[in-house]
């Protein structure tokens, strides 16, 4: 990381690395599997008949206590009838129509899938409890909380009764910044500018050495009284999955912006499989790996995303809000990974280097595999050259009439609405991998469909010079063998300077 800092310090103001998302994740481990389960019916007198309306009991009594916090507090209870909604988004509104700044924000209610037992006969005819997956009322409760900002934890109502407390760790450290009097300028979920960079990355780092056990299980409680009503041990806490970012701060978006686009092509074109592996500090032995590695790009409004897989895990990298260069690590199953730590095997203890643990102990080390793939793949870019085109230089290539098979083809109008229209659906985010055909292009276009042969023909015809216009110009070429068109490398830079110029804010561009 240090190559690349050195190679863009003109332009870097400095980096920030911690916490983005983390989801904990927390178990009744003594009722979470099926043997269990059936010792703890045992032992409070249930019989196999009635499993069915002691859970359901046990379902009501959540139901309840979760509606008595909403009373209690004169909050929204909720009920979405889709789970596909953003509960994160109807949160947010409500806290800002109420303007909430501390304690609960509302308690929505969804049905989800949850992992939960059903009783089946064995082999001996014996009846036993079956691990399977249902669905069941899930319970969300957000908060404001003082230190996390807006957070959430989810409470399945039947049992085993799994709980997940998901926070943001930038939310975290804006609070902390605010109250420490430290000036900075937050947009959305990233950091443009921090006065006092090594001291908003000392309380980022603050964050490993939180008892967070303590925190968790004081949550777990406020929504859940069951386990310390029926006796059961309580939750055991795991990282569900986590995402760490490392923000390279620029002075300005036009810094990134002349770099990112060459980034991101260095990126998707350059690294091999072997280097995403190498990034998430996994040892590339050939044959000794049966996982699948991909890469994928994603066009969006506000740019150009790129991420890695490996298997579960990955890594990504994009630009927020114009001048930050998020790189992020996201570690969803951490057994691909090692750790050191004192075993005892066949009788010898001593220190190995052991698949890491999903508990609460090894945190630290899921740190410092992703602070290190971070670091890892933003020295991978420190030797990527950044060229720099004039927009006039590029678009006077295509501003002028071209002859291609002997056959002349008109000058294009880059900035005409007309020629955006059309630079804007070749350049559609769906077309990036598979292409687009004749007929994609109209449906974006919008023309209205048809069942006139002769109407048809004509449309297709007219979308068929469109293309030859573009191809002879070199923006567009022909999949072989296919109905097929891709944008060319040029056409991508060629396309966009004309969206960009024809899109930029005049007033600014004087100003500046």
């Amino acid at each position: 990381m240090q190559s690349f800092l050195q190679r863009h310090q003109q332009n870097v103001i400095g980096t920030l690395s911690g916490f983005d998302r983390v989801l904990f994740r927390g178990t009744l481990r003594s009722i979470s599997y099926g043997d269990g389960l059936d010792r703890f019916l045992g032992a409070v007198g249930i019989k196999y008949k009635d499993f069915a309306a002691f859970a359901q009991s046990l379902s009501e009594q959540l139901k309840d206590r979760a509606q008595a916090i909403a009373l209690e507090a004169g909050r929204p209870f909720l009920y979405l009838p889709s789970s596909s909604r953003s509960k994160e988004d109807i949160a947010r509104g409500i806290a800002a129509r109420d303007r909430i700044e501390q304690g609960l924000v509302c308690v929505l209610r969804c049905v989800e899938p949850c992992m939960s037992f059903c009783i089946r006969r064995g082999d001996k005819g014996q009846f036993r409890f079956v691990a399977q997956e249902r669905k069941c009322l899930h319970l969300y409760f957000y908060y404001m909380d003082r230190e996390f900002g807006l957070m959430h934890v989810r409470l399945a109502t039947w049992l085993p009764f799994g709980i997940q407390v998901c926070l943001n760790g930038r939310e975290y450290l804006a609070r902390r910044m605010a109250n420490a009097g430290i000036s900075f300028e937050q947009l959305d979920n990233c950091f443009v500018r921090i006065d006092d960079l090594p001291r908003a990355q000392a309380m980022m780092d603050q964050l490993l050495a939180r008892k967070w056990d303590r925190f968790l299980n004081a949550l777990a409680r406020r929504v859940n009284p069951l386990p310390a009503k029926l006796k059961l041990f309580g939750y055991y806490w795991s990282v569900r999955e986590s995402e760490y970012a490392t923000d390279v701060m620029f002075k300005d978006a036009q810094a990134l912006q002349r770099l990112y686009p060459s980034l991101a092509e260095h990126a998707i074109k350059r690294f091999s499989c072997q280097d995403v592996l190498r990034f998430l500090g996994r040892r590339v032995i050939p044959g000794r790996f049966a996982g699948e590695v991909s890469t994928s790009y994603l066009q969006r409004v506000q740019g150009l995303r790129v991420k890695h897989w490996a298997e579960e895990n990955s890594i990504k990298m994009y630009d927020k809000q114009g001048s930050v260069l998020r790189i992020e690590t996201t570690i969803n199953n951490v057994r691909r990974f090692k750790v050191r730590r004192m075993t005892t095997r066949k009788g010898v203890r001593r220190m190995r280097w052991i698949p890491m643990r999903f508990g609460l102990a090894d945190l630290g080390r899921r740190v410092e595999v992703s602070r290190a793939a971070n670091e890892r793949y933003l020295e991978a870019l420190a030797n990527v050259s950044v060229t720099t085109t004039p927009a006039g230089q590029l678009l006077d290539e295509v501003s002028r009439r071209v002859v291609k098979d002997q056959r002349p083809y008109r000058a294009l109008r880059p900035v005409t609405p007309e020629e955006a229209k059309l630079f804007q659906a070749v350049l559609s985010g769906r077309f990036l991998l598979r292409g687009f055909t004749n007929r994609d292009l109209r449906q974006s276009l919008g023309q209205p469909r048809t069942a006139d042969p002769r109407e048809l023909h004509r449309q297709s015809g007219r979308m068929t010079r469109r293309l030859r216009l573009l191809r002879a110009h070199g923006l567009v070429r022909k999949v072989s063998g296919t109905r097929y068109y891709r944008v060319t490398p040029q056409g991508h830079r060629i396309m966009s300077a004309a969206l960009l110029l024809r899109n930029a804010d005049v007033d600014q561009l004087i100003a500046a």
